[in-house]
This record gives structure tokens, C-alpha cells and sequence, in this order.
């Protein structure tokens, strides 16, 4: 007895069709699950795999398109590239290694999620051959931090600035000695508009009169970097050779005049000695003569 349909009543599907429909459902769910992932750096170079090799006949038949978050950023048709104008003159594609596009010059901007599709034509349309999603994350993390001294701006005080950029997100620093968070002098933050990444500058006033250990700490995200600074308060720096010229010169002057001063004094001691001898002489010879006449006298009284 056969079967009759009723009016309205869709066919029941046959086996074969409902197959291929979980068939296509079960690759869907694979490329929507299975989306590959890669890390890279502000600056670096991303290579994100189509994960599909293709021969250079096919290659002037097929369509392939590469887009980010559903917008194009390359696409191939009859061979021919064309890249979109935000990603011109850093990203092309790489037939020979499983169709991949490579980004140069990374920026934060590129961060997202890629999809390769390739698309074949059929019966005088394109249908879906192939589909891959790659997921791009961009990091942007800040070198550790620098410290110079900007000097004494008052007697016994004594000004550090720490800086540090080519960072994101948005940092935080802040000086510590000894676990305890202290008042910086002057803070800066600035965000570069282009590249979205943040300079941050931190100026620290201190006594010199006893020892410091400081540490700058910059905190972006979940990520920190640190920088440590030590002072010692008898640490005195080493005299400069402008420092040390004017005792090179003032010691031998000094030594010249002193020799010169013991040989004015002993010139003038010997011409003092020498004047008193000859006074003495002088006086004897006057002494003899005064009594040169009594002694004849005497003499011719006696005869």
C-alpha cells in the first residue's frame, strides 16, 4: 500500500542530505572553536597561516580574502593582490606557505581576530573551500625604567626623575622605600595619538642627609617594572681635575716663596753679623788709638 502525502507536509529528508548538513555543521563548529592564537609585540612582524596550500593554476581560479573582525584587510582575485589603505606598504600574503598573510610593524590597532576565506567557483558561482580564523593579540610592555639625577635644587636636597615609555595600557608609577609608597615632586603622563602608546615621568625630592634605597614602580595591566635607586650619605664625589688644578699651582708657588723668604732671612742675618763684627772692629781700633799716647807718656816720665 503506498504512502500518501498530505497538502502542506514537507517531504521527509533524505539520509544522504541530512549527512552532508551535520557534515558542514560539524566543520562550522570545528573552525569557530578551533581558532589558532599568536602573541606578538608593538613593532614585531605577525605571520598568520590560511592553513590551506593552493597549486599556481588554481591560483588565477579561486578567491581568497583575508579580513579582520569583518572588515577586508587583503584580498586575491585572478591573481591579482589588493590591500586595504590602513594596512598598505607593511602586509602581503605568501603563496608559497600556506597562504599566509604577513603584518609588519605591528601596532596596537592590529590586535583582533583574522579570517582566511577562500572561496571556489562552482556551477557559475563561488562557494566556501576553505575558512580559518586566527586570533592576534598585541602586546606593548614598557622597559624597565630609568633614573638620573636632575641635581640639588636646595642645600641638603636632592632631585631624581624615573621615566619610562613604548608602553600600554595606561601605567601607574609610584616611589617606595621600604614598602612605603611616598609624594612624588611632579608626575607626567602623555599618550602618543598615532601609535596609542604612553610616556610617564616621575620627579623625587630627598634629604642627603642620611642613606635612601628607593624603588619606581611602573604597573600597567597585570604587568610591572621596576627600577632601584641607593644613596649613601658619605659617599662624597671624588675631586675634578678643574678642582684639583689651582693646589697644583699653589703649591709650588707656595714652596718657591717660602725657600725665598729663608734666603732673604739668612741674606740679611749674615749682613747683620757682619755689620756687628765690623762695629766691633771699629770700636777696638778706636779704643787703641785713645790709649796709644797715655802708654808713651808713661814711658818717657819713667826715663
Amino acid at each position: 500500500m503506498g504512502h500518501t502525502l498530505k497538502r502542506g507536509t514537507p517531504p521527509p529528508k533524505r539520509p544522504s542530505l541530512m549527512l552532508f548538513q551535520l557534515l558542514v555543521l560539524a566543520g562550522l563548529f570545528y573552525f569557530c572553536s578551533g581558532i589558532m592564537q599568536v602573541t606578538k609585540t608593538v613593532k614585531e612582524i605577525a605571520v598568520l597561516s590560511c592553513d590551506y596550500n593552493i597549486s599556481t593554476e588554481e591560483l588565477t581560479k579561486v578567491r581568497i580574502y583575508w579580513q579582520k573582525d569583518n572588515e577586508v584587510v587583503l584580498a586575491v582575485m585572478s591573481g591579482k593582490v589588493k590591500v586595504w589603505p590602513e594596512y598598505e606598504n607593511r602586509t602581503f600574503t605568501d603563496f608559497t606557505s600556506n597562504l599566509c598573510i604577513v603584518i609588519l610593524a605591528l601596532r596596537l590597532s592590529d590586535k583582533g581576530t583574522y579570517t582566511c576565506v577562500i572561496q571556489k567557483p562552482e556551477q557559475g558561482t563561488y562557494k566556501l573551500e576553505h575558512l580559518t580564523s586566527v586570533k592576534l593579540l598585541v602586546r606593548a610592555d614598557f622597559p624597565a625604567p630609568s633614573i638620573s639625577d636632575l641635581g640639588n635644587p636646595s642645600p641638603d636636597i636632592r632631585r631624581i626623575i624615573c621615566s619610562t615609555s613604548g608602553g600600554f595600557p595606561e601605567p601607574h608609577l609610584s616611589w617606595l622605600e621600604n614598602g612605603e609608597e611616598l609624594n612624588a615632586t611632579y608626575t607626567t603622563l602623555a599618550q602618543d595619538p598615532e601609535t596609542e602608546l604612553y610616556t610617564i615621568s616621575s620627579e623625587l625630592d630627598f634629604n642627603v642627609t642620611r642613606n635612601h634605597s628607593f624603588m619606581c614602580l611602573v604597573k600597567y595591566g597585570d604587568l610591572t617594572v621596576s627600577q632601584t635607586f641607593n644613596w649613601q650619605k658619605s659617599a662624597k664625589p671624588a675631586p675634578s681635575a678643574n678642582q684639583l688644578l689651582p693646589w697644583a699651582i699653589i703649591i709650588p708657588i707656595s714652596a718657591s716663596l717660602i725657600i725665598a723668604l729663608i734666603l732673604g732671612l739668612a741674606w740679611l742675618f749674615c749682613r747683620l753679623a757682619a755689620r756687628q763684627r765690623e762695629r766691633r772692629r771699629n770700636e777696638e781700633s778706636l779704643e787703641m788709638e785713645r790709649l796709644s799716647p797715655v802708654c808713651i807718656g808713661r814711658v818717657e816720665g819713667s826715663g
